[in-house]
């Protein structure tokens, strides 16, 4: 663009390979390829094939951190995602063993994950007062009991026709599983619709300053709204193919669910206070959790110790932004003495 003196004056500022590398998703790519080589390192069976088949299993928390990251943009958090996926997890298992065809079961189980995200959007809309916190550790409670009340005495159900939900653990070609096809495709929806659409853009407003994003006019409530419907909808995937790897659901079906993926989350760098952070860092953060899952699975690790570092990573993602901010500030102090 050219000014008045004849200047151009270039609209884009280029980016270098040096300030992509400092950016949280710089440095995300290059924990991603370390964690890797510290697989390969701790696991003779971390190969490429054998991390394909394991996927599946861990899949399912990813189909949430797509919604997830939205409602922390926002500022707020749903703690009731884990009983939403037990819920509509064992709902449908009960659709399918009453009979019914294939398409329906699918509808029913995405149905009761938006009914129960609906729910939570209701509540936390129209009772603004309330912490998101509070609100869905209430739901929380009631979808997993709903769920526990249903199951009986037995405390599980399995599907008497597994060759009904085979399509969902089908694979593409001989080594793609199905599940990773429509996580990218949600990955790149979800992606596009928070970085380029007015949507979006509402979203990073909303949780940067809710007052000044209704004076500006953002439909505040509309937007959080949408967001924890999202969240249900989401969940609602995330029970239907969990059901399918396992054959049933029971108590305990996505008992942590919401821990790990806010963890995924705020490690990929979206703040937990809101108006921060890309989905792009979550998916890769998701990602390279998810893959330290599998190899420590494989190196035989226990299970509570992989919790515990799952955990320690989460920390480490917290701090590291007021750690962060500390040195700049003495480099700030330096420089003006």
């Amino acid at each position: 663009m050219a000014g008045k003196s004849g200047r151009t004056i270039k609209a884009d500022k280029k980016v270098t390979a040096k300030e992509l590398l400092l950016t949280w998703e710089g440095a995300l790519v290059i924990l991603f390829i370390a964690v890797n080589i510290f697989n390969m390192n701790i696991s003779q069976s971390y190969t490429f094939a054998n991390v394909l088949r394991e996927m599946p299993k861990y899949m399912a928390e990813i189909f949430m951190v797509f919604p997830m990251a939205y409602i922390l943009v926002l500022g707020d958090i749903d703690i009731s995602v884990g009983s939403i996926v037990c819920l509509t997890g064992t709902v449908t298992c009960y659709i399918a063993n009453a009979g019914a065809p294939f398409p329906v079961v699918i509808l029913g189980c995405l149905l009761t994950g938006l009914l129960c995200g609906v729910i939570n959007g209701a509540i936390t809309t129209n009772f603004p007062e309330l912490p998101s916190m509070i609100t869905t550790l209430g739901t929380q409670i009631i979808f997993r009991g709903i769920a526990e009340i249903s199951l009986g005495g037995g405390g599980s159900v399995s599907y008497i026709n597994t060759k009904q939900i085979m399509p969902l653990s089908t694979k593409l070609g001989k080594t793609v599983p199905v599940i990773i096809l429509i996580v990218i495709i949600a990955a790149v929806i979800f992606t596009v619709t928070l970085q380029l659409t007015t949507f979006g853009r509402s979203l990073y407003a909303i949780g940067s300053n809710k007052v000044s994003a209704f004076y500006a006019g953002v439909d505040v409530q509309r937007c959080r709204f949408i967001a924890y419907a999202l969240m249900g909808l989401m969940a609602g995937f995330s029970g239907l193919f969990l059901t399918a790897y396992t054959y049933g659901a029971n108590t305990t079906t996505g008992q942590g669910f919401e821990m790990e993926v806010i963890a995924m989350c705020v490690f990929g760098g979206i703040a937990s206070t809101g108006g921060k952070g890309t989905l792009i860092g979550g998916i890769i953060a998701g990602l390279i959790i998810t893959l330290l899952r599998i190899a420590l699975g494989q190196a035989n690790v226990n299970s509570q110790m992989i919790l515990v570092i799952v955990g320690a990573l989460l920390i480490i993602a917290v701090l590291i932004p007021g750690i962060k901010g500390k040195i700049d500030d003495m480099k700030k102090m330096k420089a003006a003495v």
